[in-house]
Protein backbone atom coordinates (compact mmCIF):
# COMPACT_ATOMS: atom_id res chain seq x y z
CA UNK A 1 0.00 0.00 0.00
CA UNK A 2 3.00 2.28 -0.36
CA UNK A 3 4.75 3.02 -3.61
CA UNK A 4 6.55 -0.21 -3.86
CA UNK A 5 3.25 -1.43 -5.14
CA UNK A 6 3.64 0.16 -7.92
CA UNK A 7 6.72 -1.57 -9.36
CA UNK A 8 5.33 -5.24 -8.69
CA UNK A 9 2.73 -4.90 -11.39
CA UNK A 10 4.78 -4.36 -14.84
CA UNK A 11 1.94 -6.05 -16.65
CA UNK A 12 -0.31 -3.49 -16.04
CA UNK A 13 1.46 -0.78 -16.78
CA UNK A 14 -0.72 2.47 -17.40
CA UNK A 15 -2.40 3.30 -20.52
CA UNK A 16 -0.79 6.57 -20.70
CA UNK A 17 2.41 4.85 -21.09
CA UNK A 18 0.92 2.31 -23.83
CA UNK A 19 2.09 4.23 -26.74
CA UNK A 20 4.83 3.43 -29.30
CA UNK A 21 8.36 2.93 -29.18
CA UNK A 22 10.47 6.63 -29.54
CA UNK A 23 12.14 6.88 -32.72
CA UNK A 24 15.43 7.07 -31.32
CA UNK A 25 19.18 6.50 -32.16
CA UNK A 26 20.68 3.96 -30.02
CA UNK A 27 22.59 6.44 -28.83
CA UNK A 28 20.70 8.87 -27.65
CA UNK A 29 17.58 5.82 -26.06
CA UNK A 30 20.51 4.78 -23.63
CA UNK A 31 20.91 8.44 -22.48
CA UNK A 32 17.48 9.22 -22.24
CA UNK A 33 17.00 5.52 -20.67
CA UNK A 34 20.05 6.15 -17.99
CA UNK A 35 18.87 10.07 -17.18
CA UNK A 36 15.22 8.25 -16.31
CA UNK A 37 17.06 5.66 -14.49
CA UNK A 38 19.52 8.01 -12.14
CA UNK A 39 15.87 10.04 -11.30
CA UNK A 40 14.29 7.13 -10.37
CA UNK A 41 16.77 6.07 -7.99
CA UNK A 42 17.32 9.79 -6.70
CA UNK A 43 13.12 9.26 -5.97
CA UNK A 44 13.62 6.01 -4.02
CA UNK A 45 16.66 7.04 -1.93
CA UNK A 46 14.92 9.71 -0.89
CA UNK A 47 11.77 8.32 0.15
CA UNK A 48 13.11 4.99 1.59
CA UNK A 49 16.20 6.44 3.54
CA UNK A 50 15.18 9.67 4.53
CA UNK A 51 11.00 9.67 4.12
CA UNK A 52 11.24 12.67 1.82
CA UNK A 53 8.77 11.93 -1.42
CA UNK A 54 10.29 14.38 -4.08
CA UNK A 55 7.38 13.52 -6.22
CA UNK A 56 3.80 12.77 -5.97
CA UNK A 57 3.15 8.76 -6.38
CA UNK A 58 1.15 8.63 -9.01
CA UNK A 59 3.88 10.16 -10.87
CA UNK A 60 6.35 8.49 -9.87
CA UNK A 61 4.03 4.87 -10.52
CA UNK A 62 3.91 6.79 -14.80
CA UNK A 63 7.99 7.54 -14.86
CA UNK A 64 8.46 3.83 -13.65
CA UNK A 65 6.19 2.80 -16.34
CA UNK A 66 7.68 5.04 -18.91
CA UNK A 67 11.18 3.41 -17.77
CA UNK A 68 10.12 -0.10 -18.32
CA UNK A 69 8.66 0.68 -22.21
CA UNK A 70 11.57 2.49 -23.03
CA UNK A 71 13.28 -0.51 -21.69
CA UNK A 72 11.92 -2.58 -23.83
CA UNK A 73 11.56 -0.61 -26.34
CA UNK A 74 15.80 -0.51 -26.69
CA UNK A 75 16.07 -3.90 -24.79
CA UNK A 76 19.37 -4.65 -26.43
CA UNK A 77 21.47 -1.61 -24.97
CA UNK A 78 19.38 -0.92 -21.93
CA UNK A 79 21.22 -1.25 -18.85
CA UNK A 80 19.22 -3.08 -16.23
CA UNK A 81 18.16 -0.74 -13.59
CA UNK A 82 18.53 -0.80 -9.72
CA UNK A 83 16.25 -2.57 -7.39
CA UNK A 84 13.99 0.38 -6.30
CA UNK A 85 13.51 -1.27 -2.89
CA UNK A 86 17.28 -1.82 -2.42
CA UNK A 87 17.46 1.06 0.10
CA UNK A 88 14.00 0.16 2.13
CA UNK A 89 15.39 -3.60 3.29
CA UNK A 90 16.26 -4.03 6.86
CA UNK A 91 17.40 -6.59 8.79
CA UNK A 92 14.51 -7.86 10.30
CA UNK A 93 12.40 -10.99 8.26
CA UNK A 94 8.61 -10.19 8.17
CA UNK A 95 7.14 -13.57 9.75
CA UNK A 96 4.91 -12.98 7.06
CA UNK A 97 5.63 -11.84 3.43
CA UNK A 98 3.73 -8.34 2.21
CA UNK A 99 2.40 -9.48 -1.02
CA UNK A 100 1.64 -5.94 -2.12
CA UNK A 101 -1.22 -5.50 -4.90
CA UNK A 102 -1.59 -5.57 -8.47
CA UNK A 103 -3.04 -2.76 -10.20
CA UNK A 104 -6.60 -3.29 -12.23
CA UNK A 105 -5.93 -1.07 -15.42
CA UNK A 106 -10.13 -0.35 -15.99
CA UNK A 107 -13.35 -1.63 -15.28
CA UNK A 108 -13.13 -4.68 -17.85
CA UNK A 109 -10.29 -5.41 -16.01
CA UNK A 110 -12.23 -5.29 -12.78
CA UNK A 111 -14.86 -7.15 -14.42
CA UNK A 112 -12.72 -9.71 -15.81
CA UNK A 113 -10.52 -10.23 -12.39
CA UNK A 114 -14.08 -10.51 -10.25
CA UNK A 115 -16.08 -13.11 -12.97
CA UNK A 116 -13.54 -16.01 -11.82
CA UNK A 117 -13.47 -15.51 -8.32
CA UNK A 118 -16.28 -15.05 -5.03
CA UNK A 119 -16.54 -14.08 -1.33
CA UNK A 120 -14.91 -10.77 -2.75
CA UNK A 121 -15.02 -7.76 -0.26
CA UNK A 122 -13.91 -3.46 -0.93
CA UNK A 123 -12.05 -1.72 1.13
CA UNK A 124 -10.55 1.53 0.80
CA UNK A 125 -6.66 1.50 -0.35
CA UNK A 126 -5.10 3.64 2.72
CA UNK A 127 -2.75 5.85 1.08
CA UNK A 128 0.16 5.62 4.08
CA UNK A 129 3.21 3.82 4.52
CA UNK A 130 3.13 -0.77 5.35
CA UNK A 131 4.05 -2.65 8.79
CA UNK A 132 3.46 -5.63 10.33
CA UNK A 133 3.00 -5.55 14.05
CA UNK A 134 3.86 -8.89 15.85
CA UNK A 135 1.70 -9.65 19.30
CA UNK A 136 2.92 -12.45 21.71
CA UNK A 137 0.63 -13.21 24.61
CA UNK A 138 -1.08 -9.83 23.99
CA UNK A 139 1.80 -7.56 23.98
CA UNK A 140 3.78 -5.75 21.45
CA UNK A 141 7.11 -7.68 20.21
CA UNK A 142 7.68 -6.16 16.71
CA UNK A 143 7.19 -3.68 14.70
CA UNK A 144 8.80 -4.34 11.22
CA UNK A 145 8.66 -1.94 8.20
CA UNK A 146 7.36 -3.21 5.03
CA UNK A 147 10.68 -3.20 3.19
CA UNK A 148 10.96 -4.89 0.35
CA UNK A 149 8.47 -7.58 1.40
CA UNK A 150 10.20 -10.06 3.43
CA UNK A 151 12.93 -7.88 5.60
CA UNK A 152 12.19 -4.39 7.12
CA UNK A 153 13.62 -2.19 9.60
CA UNK A 154 12.87 -2.69 13.25
CA UNK A 155 10.13 0.08 14.02
CA UNK A 156 9.06 -1.10 17.53
CA UNK A 157 10.46 1.33 19.21
CA UNK A 158 8.40 4.08 16.84
CA UNK A 159 5.55 2.02 17.09
CA UNK A 160 4.84 1.80 21.41
CA UNK A 161 4.89 6.07 20.90
CA UNK A 162 2.04 6.03 18.66
CA UNK A 163 -1.48 5.90 20.38
CA UNK A 164 -3.04 4.74 17.61
CA UNK A 165 -1.02 1.00 18.06
CA UNK A 166 -2.05 -0.92 21.37
CA UNK A 167 0.73 -2.36 23.32
CA UNK A 168 -1.51 -4.48 24.72
CA UNK A 169 -4.24 -6.43 23.32
CA UNK A 170 -7.34 -7.88 25.43
CA UNK A 171 -7.29 -11.46 25.87
CA UNK A 172 -3.61 -12.26 25.71
CA UNK A 173 -3.57 -13.30 21.78
CA UNK A 174 -0.80 -14.33 19.82
CA UNK A 175 -1.12 -12.59 16.05
CA UNK A 176 0.11 -10.74 13.08
CA UNK A 177 -0.85 -8.30 11.71
CA UNK A 178 -0.09 -6.34 8.20
CA UNK A 179 -1.69 -2.39 8.09
CA UNK A 180 -1.22 1.10 7.16
CA UNK A 181 -0.13 3.88 9.11
CA UNK A 182 -1.81 6.87 7.85
CA UNK A 183 -1.91 10.63 8.48
CA UNK A 184 -4.99 11.83 10.29
CA UNK A 185 -7.13 14.26 8.33
CA UNK A 186 -10.61 15.59 9.06
CA UNK A 187 -13.23 14.99 6.83
CA UNK A 188 -11.01 14.63 3.91
CA UNK A 189 -12.64 14.03 0.46
CA UNK A 190 -9.87 12.64 -1.90
CA UNK A 191 -11.74 13.62 -5.03
CA UNK A 192 -11.07 17.34 -3.64
CA UNK A 193 -8.15 17.31 -2.65
CA UNK A 194 -6.15 14.49 -3.88
CA UNK A 195 -3.84 12.93 -1.15
CA UNK A 196 -2.76 15.92 0.18
CA UNK A 197 0.90 14.41 1.09
CA UNK A 198 -0.42 12.41 3.45
CA UNK A 199 1.70 9.41 2.74
CA UNK A 200 5.19 11.72 2.82
CA UNK A 201 3.68 13.26 6.13
CA UNK A 202 4.09 9.89 7.62
CA UNK A 203 7.05 8.58 6.41
CA UNK A 204 8.87 11.80 7.07
CA UNK A 205 7.89 11.39 10.97
CA UNK A 206 8.68 7.58 11.04
CA UNK A 207 12.05 8.42 9.75
CA UNK A 208 12.82 10.98 12.72
CA UNK A 209 14.66 9.94 15.74
CA UNK A 210 11.88 11.39 18.18
CA UNK A 211 8.24 12.32 17.82
CA UNK A 212 6.38 14.67 19.79
CA UNK A 213 3.07 13.88 21.64
CA UNK A 214 0.86 15.88 19.00
CA UNK A 215 3.29 13.71 16.12
CA UNK A 216 2.61 10.79 17.35
CA UNK A 217 -1.67 11.54 18.24
CA UNK A 218 -1.71 12.12 14.33
CA UNK A 219 -0.51 8.50 13.16
CA UNK A 220 -3.37 6.66 12.35
CA UNK A 221 -3.52 2.86 12.13
CA UNK A 222 -5.48 1.16 9.51
CA UNK A 223 -5.17 -3.01 9.66
CA UNK A 224 -6.05 -4.38 6.33
CA UNK A 225 -4.61 -8.34 6.81
CA UNK A 226 -5.03 -10.78 9.50
CA UNK A 227 -2.70 -13.34 7.76
CA UNK A 228 -2.81 -16.30 10.78
CA UNK A 229 -6.75 -15.07 11.53
CA UNK A 230 -10.21 -16.80 10.73
CA UNK A 231 -10.47 -18.29 7.42
CA UNK A 232 -13.60 -16.47 7.07
CA UNK A 233 -12.97 -12.66 6.28
CA UNK A 234 -16.56 -11.71 8.57
CA UNK A 235 -15.20 -13.45 11.31
CA UNK A 236 -11.55 -11.67 10.85
CA UNK A 237 -13.00 -8.45 11.16
CA UNK A 238 -14.99 -8.76 14.17
CA UNK A 239 -12.31 -10.15 16.01
CA UNK A 240 -10.25 -7.67 15.00
CA UNK A 241 -13.11 -5.12 15.95
CA UNK A 242 -13.48 -6.50 19.36
CA UNK A 243 -9.75 -6.15 19.86
CA UNK A 244 -9.63 -2.47 19.28
CA UNK A 245 -9.26 -2.16 15.37
CA UNK A 246 -12.25 -1.03 14.49
CA UNK A 247 -11.73 0.44 11.14
CA UNK A 248 -10.94 -2.83 9.67
CA UNK A 249 -14.64 -3.27 9.98
CA UNK A 250 -16.14 0.29 9.48
CA UNK A 251 -14.26 0.35 6.23
CA UNK A 252 -15.14 -3.23 4.65
CA UNK A 253 -17.65 -4.14 2.48
CA UNK A 254 -19.14 -7.22 1.29
CA UNK A 255 -20.07 -6.77 -2.42
CA UNK A 256 -21.41 -9.38 -4.98
CA UNK A 257 -21.26 -7.96 -8.58
CA UNK A 258 -19.22 -5.10 -10.23
CA UNK A 259 -21.89 -2.73 -9.64
CA UNK A 260 -21.34 -2.80 -5.92
CA UNK A 261 -17.54 -2.43 -6.18
CA UNK A 262 -17.94 1.01 -8.58
CA UNK A 263 -20.81 1.60 -5.98
CA UNK A 264 -17.96 1.84 -2.98
CA UNK A 265 -14.80 3.14 -5.00
CA UNK A 266 -17.25 6.23 -6.42
CA UNK A 267 -18.39 6.59 -2.18
CA UNK A 268 -15.22 6.23 -0.95
CA UNK A 269 -13.43 8.52 -3.54
CA UNK A 270 -16.35 11.43 -3.19
CA UNK A 271 -16.69 10.98 0.61
CA UNK A 272 -15.58 12.53 3.75
CA UNK A 273 -12.72 10.41 5.34
CA UNK A 274 -10.34 10.40 8.15
CA UNK A 275 -7.55 9.24 5.72
CA UNK A 276 -6.25 9.78 2.56
CA UNK A 277 -6.99 6.94 -0.05
CA UNK A 278 -6.03 6.04 -3.38
CA UNK A 279 -8.32 3.45 -4.92
CA UNK A 280 -9.51 0.07 -3.56
CA UNK A 281 -8.48 -2.68 -2.68
CA UNK A 282 -10.88 -5.61 -4.04
CA UNK A 283 -10.31 -9.19 -1.74
CA UNK A 284 -11.43 -12.97 -1.78
CA UNK A 285 -12.70 -13.47 1.84
CA UNK A 286 -10.70 -16.12 1.89
CA UNK A 287 -6.89 -16.89 1.14
CA UNK A 288 -4.20 -19.09 1.27
CA UNK A 289 -2.51 -20.32 4.62
CA UNK A 290 -0.05 -17.46 5.51
CA UNK A 291 3.18 -19.74 5.36
CA UNK A 292 2.23 -19.87 1.46
CA UNK A 293 2.33 -16.09 1.32
CA UNK A 294 5.09 -14.32 -1.36
CA UNK A 295 6.35 -11.03 -1.62
CA UNK A 296 4.63 -10.28 -4.47
CA UNK A 297 1.17 -9.74 -5.81
CA UNK A 298 -0.88 -12.19 -4.76
CA UNK A 299 -4.33 -13.58 -6.97
CA UNK A 300 -6.67 -12.94 -4.29
CA UNK A 301 -6.43 -9.65 -3.51
CA UNK A 302 -6.19 -6.25 -6.19
CA UNK A 303 -6.07 -2.61 -6.59
CA UNK A 304 -8.48 0.03 -8.33
CA UNK A 305 -7.36 3.03 -7.99
CA UNK A 306 -9.09 6.78 -8.74
CA UNK A 307 -8.93 8.17 -11.91
CA UNK A 308 -5.13 10.16 -12.00
CA UNK A 309 -5.23 13.53 -10.51
CA UNK A 310 -1.62 14.24 -12.21
CA UNK A 311 -0.83 12.60 -15.59
CA UNK A 312 3.27 12.72 -16.45
CA UNK A 313 3.15 13.97 -20.17
CA UNK A 314 6.53 13.80 -23.07
CA UNK A 315 6.61 17.31 -24.89
CA UNK A 316 6.66 16.90 -28.47
CA UNK A 317 6.81 20.56 -29.47
CA UNK A 318 6.61 24.05 -28.06
CA UNK A 319 3.92 25.95 -29.90
CA UNK A 320 3.84 29.90 -29.84
CA UNK A 321 0.46 31.32 -30.13
CA UNK A 322 0.33 35.17 -30.55
CA UNK A 323 -3.26 37.14 -29.54
CA UNK A 324 -5.04 39.26 -31.13
CA UNK A 325 -3.28 42.13 -28.39
CA UNK A 326 0.29 40.77 -29.58
CA UNK A 327 0.51 38.52 -26.25
CA UNK A 328 2.79 35.39 -26.98
CA UNK A 329 1.72 32.41 -25.19
CA UNK A 330 3.72 29.25 -25.45
CA UNK A 331 1.58 26.16 -25.82
CA UNK A 332 2.91 22.50 -25.19
CA UNK A 333 2.14 19.98 -27.93
CA UNK A 334 1.83 16.83 -25.78
CA UNK A 335 2.21 12.86 -26.31
CA UNK A 336 -1.52 12.54 -26.15
CA UNK A 337 -1.75 11.30 -22.58
CA UNK A 338 -5.66 10.22 -20.21
CA UNK A 339 -6.70 11.86 -17.57
CA UNK A 340 -9.94 11.75 -15.41
CA UNK A 341 -11.25 10.42 -18.85
CA UNK A 342 -9.62 13.12 -21.49
CA UNK A 343 -7.28 13.26 -23.99
CA UNK A 344 -4.97 15.84 -23.32
CA UNK A 345 -2.41 16.70 -26.21
CA UNK A 346 -2.06 20.63 -25.38
CA UNK A 347 -1.46 22.98 -22.43
CA UNK A 348 -0.91 26.49 -21.81
CA UNK A 349 1.93 27.87 -19.94
CA UNK A 350 0.10 31.20 -20.05
CA UNK A 351 3.18 33.58 -20.55
CA UNK A 352 6.58 33.79 -22.42
CA UNK A 353 7.83 34.66 -19.03
CA UNK A 354 7.15 31.05 -17.56
CA UNK A 355 8.42 29.58 -20.67
CA UNK A 356 11.43 31.32 -20.20
CA UNK A 357 11.90 30.56 -16.69
CA UNK A 358 11.37 26.82 -17.11
CA UNK A 359 12.85 25.98 -20.08
CA UNK A 360 10.52 23.05 -21.53
CA UNK A 361 11.77 21.90 -24.46
CA UNK A 362 10.88 18.76 -26.80
CA UNK A 363 11.37 15.74 -25.06
CA UNK A 364 10.98 16.64 -21.57
CA UNK A 365 8.75 15.46 -19.59
CA UNK A 366 5.95 17.51 -17.82
CA UNK A 367 2.97 16.37 -15.19
CA UNK A 368 -0.18 18.11 -15.95
CA UNK A 369 -3.67 17.99 -13.69
CA UNK A 370 -7.23 19.44 -14.87
CA UNK A 371 -8.30 22.80 -13.67
CA UNK A 372 -11.49 22.79 -12.69
CA UNK A 373 -11.98 19.45 -14.00
CA UNK A 374 -12.23 21.05 -17.68
CA UNK A 375 -9.14 22.84 -18.43
CA UNK A 376 -5.56 21.31 -18.72
CA UNK A 377 -2.80 23.12 -17.01
CA UNK A 378 0.81 22.24 -16.62
CA UNK A 379 1.52 21.30 -12.80
CA UNK A 380 5.55 21.39 -12.73
CA UNK A 381 8.48 20.03 -15.24
CA UNK A 382 9.37 16.77 -13.54
CA UNK A 383 12.55 16.00 -15.52
CA UNK A 384 14.79 16.98 -18.79
CA UNK A 385 15.51 15.36 -21.51
CA UNK A 386 19.19 14.50 -22.23
CA UNK A 387 18.69 16.09 -25.49
CA UNK A 388 17.93 19.79 -25.71
CA UNK A 389 16.89 21.08 -29.12
CA UNK A 390 16.89 24.57 -29.55
CA UNK A 391 13.10 26.26 -29.57
CA UNK A 392 13.25 29.68 -31.44
CA UNK A 393 10.48 31.85 -29.57
CA UNK A 394 9.12 34.85 -31.03
CA UNK A 395 10.42 38.06 -29.77
CA UNK A 396 8.15 40.09 -27.88
CA UNK A 397 8.85 43.36 -29.05
CA UNK A 398 8.06 42.49 -32.55
CA UNK A 399 4.48 41.85 -31.20
CA UNK A 400 1.46 44.25 -29.61
CA UNK A 401 -2.10 45.73 -30.09
CA UNK A 402 -1.50 47.35 -33.79
CA UNK A 403 1.13 44.82 -35.15
CA UNK A 404 0.33 42.03 -37.69
CA UNK A 405 -2.85 43.55 -39.86
CA UNK A 406 -1.38 41.54 -42.59
CA UNK A 407 -1.45 37.66 -43.39
CA UNK A 408 2.15 37.17 -43.48
CA UNK A 409 4.20 34.06 -42.66
CA UNK A 410 5.04 36.01 -38.98
CA UNK A 411 2.32 37.23 -38.19
CA UNK A 412 0.02 34.15 -38.74
CA UNK A 413 -0.88 33.13 -35.47
CA UNK A 414 -1.60 37.05 -34.46
CA UNK A 415 -3.22 37.87 -37.82
CA UNK A 416 -5.74 34.51 -37.63
CA UNK A 417 -6.74 36.20 -34.25
CA UNK A 418 -7.92 39.14 -35.30
CA UNK A 419 -10.00 37.29 -37.92
CA UNK A 420 -11.13 35.04 -35.08
CA UNK A 421 -12.66 38.24 -33.33
CA UNK A 422 -13.27 39.97 -36.10
CA UNK A 423 -16.14 37.53 -36.82
CA UNK A 424 -16.78 36.34 -33.57
CA UNK A 425 -19.40 37.42 -30.93
CA UNK A 426 -17.19 40.29 -29.38
CA UNK A 427 -17.29 41.88 -33.27
CA UNK A 428 -19.62 41.87 -36.41
CA UNK A 429 -20.96 38.52 -34.75
CA UNK A 430 -21.28 36.74 -38.37
CA UNK A 431 -23.56 34.07 -38.73
CA UNK A 432 -21.64 30.66 -39.78
CA UNK A 433 -18.21 31.96 -39.74
CA UNK A 434 -15.87 30.53 -37.30
CA UNK A 435 -11.88 29.95 -37.96
CA UNK A 436 -12.67 27.13 -39.57
CA UNK A 437 -14.03 29.08 -42.10
CA UNK A 438 -10.97 31.76 -41.78
CA UNK A 439 -9.00 28.99 -42.38
CA UNK A 440 -9.83 27.99 -45.65
CA UNK A 441 -9.84 31.40 -47.02
CA UNK A 442 -6.52 31.54 -45.91
CA UNK A 443 -5.30 28.27 -47.08
CA UNK A 444 -6.85 29.27 -50.74
CA UNK A 445 -5.11 32.58 -50.40
CA UNK A 446 -8.43 34.45 -50.54
CA UNK A 447 -7.07 36.82 -47.99
CA UNK A 448 -3.97 39.48 -47.72
CA UNK A 449 -5.66 42.05 -45.35
CA UNK A 450 -8.29 41.69 -42.96
CA UNK A 451 -10.98 43.43 -44.96
CA UNK A 452 -9.98 41.35 -48.09
CA UNK A 453 -13.59 39.33 -47.88
CA UNK A 454 -15.72 42.38 -48.27
CA UNK A 455 -14.83 41.65 -52.13
CA UNK A 456 -15.14 38.29 -52.39
CA UNK A 457 -18.32 37.21 -54.38
CA UNK A 458 -20.35 34.07 -54.34
CA UNK A 459 -18.69 32.33 -57.25
CA UNK A 460 -15.01 32.99 -55.52
CA UNK A 461 -16.15 31.34 -52.43
CA UNK A 462 -17.70 28.40 -54.54
CA UNK A 463 -14.22 27.77 -56.04
CA UNK A 464 -12.65 27.99 -52.69
CA UNK A 465 -11.22 24.30 -51.62
CA UNK A 466 -13.76 23.24 -49.00
CA UNK A 467 -16.57 25.04 -49.63
CA UNK A 468 -19.58 23.76 -51.60
CA UNK A 469 -22.65 25.54 -53.49
CA UNK A 470 -24.65 25.87 -49.84
CA UNK A 471 -21.50 26.76 -47.78
CA UNK A 472 -20.31 29.60 -50.58
CA UNK A 473 -23.80 30.80 -50.72
CA UNK A 474 -24.43 30.87 -47.10
CA UNK A 475 -21.09 32.65 -46.39
CA UNK A 476 -21.93 35.53 -48.90
CA UNK A 477 -25.19 35.97 -47.21
CA UNK A 478 -23.08 36.80 -43.41
CA UNK A 479 -20.64 38.59 -45.34
CA UNK A 480 -23.41 41.00 -47.01
CA UNK A 481 -25.05 40.70 -43.05
CA UNK A 482 -21.37 42.64 -42.42
CA UNK A 483 -22.11 45.56 -44.17
CA UNK A 484 -25.64 46.43 -42.29
CA UNK A 485 -23.66 46.05 -38.87
CA UNK A 486 -23.70 49.29 -36.40
CA UNK A 487 -20.31 51.46 -36.54
CA UNK A 488 -19.59 51.09 -33.05
CA UNK A 489 -19.85 47.01 -33.65
CA UNK A 490 -17.12 47.42 -36.87
CA UNK A 491 -15.32 50.00 -34.40
CA UNK A 492 -14.99 46.90 -31.84
CA UNK A 493 -14.26 44.27 -35.15
CA UNK A 494 -11.63 46.09 -35.36
CA UNK A 495 -9.71 45.94 -32.10
CA UNK A 496 -10.40 49.79 -30.82
CA UNK A 497 -9.35 49.73 -27.67
CA UNK A 498 -11.77 49.85 -24.75
CA UNK A 499 -13.47 52.62 -24.15
CA UNK A 500 -15.23 52.59 -21.25
CA UNK A 501 -18.66 54.66 -21.14
CA UNK A 502 -17.28 57.17 -23.54
CA UNK A 503 -19.72 57.65 -26.81
CA UNK A 504 -18.68 56.45 -29.83
CA UNK A 505 -21.97 57.68 -31.82
CA UNK A 506 -20.72 60.39 -34.90
CA UNK A 507 -17.94 59.37 -37.67
CA UNK A 508 -14.77 57.68 -37.50
CA UNK A 509 -13.67 61.68 -38.79
CA UNK A 510 -15.22 62.78 -35.31
CA UNK A 511 -13.63 59.91 -33.02
CA UNK A 512 -9.74 60.12 -35.15
CA UNK A 513 -9.99 64.10 -34.25
CA UNK A 514 -9.42 63.39 -30.71
CA UNK A 515 -6.74 64.04 -28.58
CA UNK A 516 -4.77 61.69 -25.98
CA UNK A 517 -6.18 63.97 -23.49
CA UNK A 518 -9.54 64.35 -25.25
CA UNK A 519 -9.72 60.74 -24.69
CA UNK A 520 -8.71 61.16 -20.96
CA UNK A 521 -11.13 63.78 -20.12
CA UNK A 522 -14.02 60.91 -20.81
CA UNK A 523 -15.05 58.85 -17.77
CA UNK A 524 -13.30 55.41 -17.12
CA UNK A 525 -10.32 56.51 -19.58
CA UNK A 526 -6.55 56.93 -17.87
CA UNK A 527 -3.84 58.45 -19.47
CA UNK A 528 -2.55 55.00 -20.61
CA UNK A 529 -5.75 54.11 -22.82
CA UNK A 530 -5.99 57.64 -24.08
CA UNK A 531 -2.74 56.81 -25.47
CA UNK A 532 -3.47 53.85 -26.67
CA UNK A 533 -6.77 55.06 -28.61
CA UNK A 534 -5.21 57.80 -30.51
CA UNK A 535 -2.18 55.95 -30.85
CA UNK A 536 -5.36 53.21 -32.77
CA UNK A 537 -6.76 56.10 -34.67
CA UNK A 538 -3.05 57.19 -36.01
CA UNK A 539 -1.77 54.15 -36.86
CA UNK A 540 -1.19 53.57 -40.87
CA UNK A 541 -2.26 50.56 -41.52
CA UNK A 542 -5.98 50.89 -39.49
CA UNK A 543 -6.33 54.26 -41.56
CA UNK A 544 -6.15 51.76 -44.46
CA UNK A 545 -8.92 49.70 -43.34
CA UNK A 546 -10.76 52.95 -42.63
CA UNK A 547 -10.09 53.88 -46.10
CA UNK A 548 -11.34 50.28 -47.13
CA UNK A 549 -14.56 50.37 -45.60
CA UNK A 550 -15.39 54.50 -46.50
CA UNK A 551 -15.54 52.66 -50.14
CA UNK A 552 -17.56 50.12 -49.19
CA UNK A 553 -19.66 52.89 -47.68
CA UNK A 554 -19.88 51.23 -44.17
CA UNK A 555 -21.67 53.44 -42.19
CA UNK A 556 -19.68 55.80 -39.91
CA UNK A 557 -16.33 55.74 -42.18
Amino acid sequence: MNRWIALLLLPFTLDAWAASCPDWPAQRAAREISALTAQLAAWDDAYHRQGVSLVADELYDQARAQLEQWRSCFADGATVPADPLAGSAGQLAHPVAHTGLGKLADAAAVQAWMATRDELWVQPKVDGVALTLVYRGGRLQRAISRGDGRRGQDWTATARRLPAIPTQLPGAPDLILQGELYWRLDAHVQADSGGVGARSTVAGLLARQTLDARQAAGIGLFVWDWPDGPADMRERLERLYDLGFVDSLRFSQRIGDFAAARHWRDHWYRSALPFASDGVVLRQGRRPPAARWQAEPPHWAAAWKYPLRQALAVVQEVDFRIGRSGRITPVLRLQPVRLDDRDIEHVSLGSLRRWQALDIRPGDQVSIRLAGLTIAQLDSLVWRSSQRPAVQAPRAGDYHALSCWRATPACASQFRARLAWLGGSQGLALPGVGPGTWEKLLQAERLDSLLDWLDLSEAQLRATPGLGPRSAASLARSFAVARQRPFADWLRALGLPPTGDAPLAGSWDDLARRSAEDWQGEPGIGPRRAAQLQAFFQHPQVQALRERLRLAQIEGF
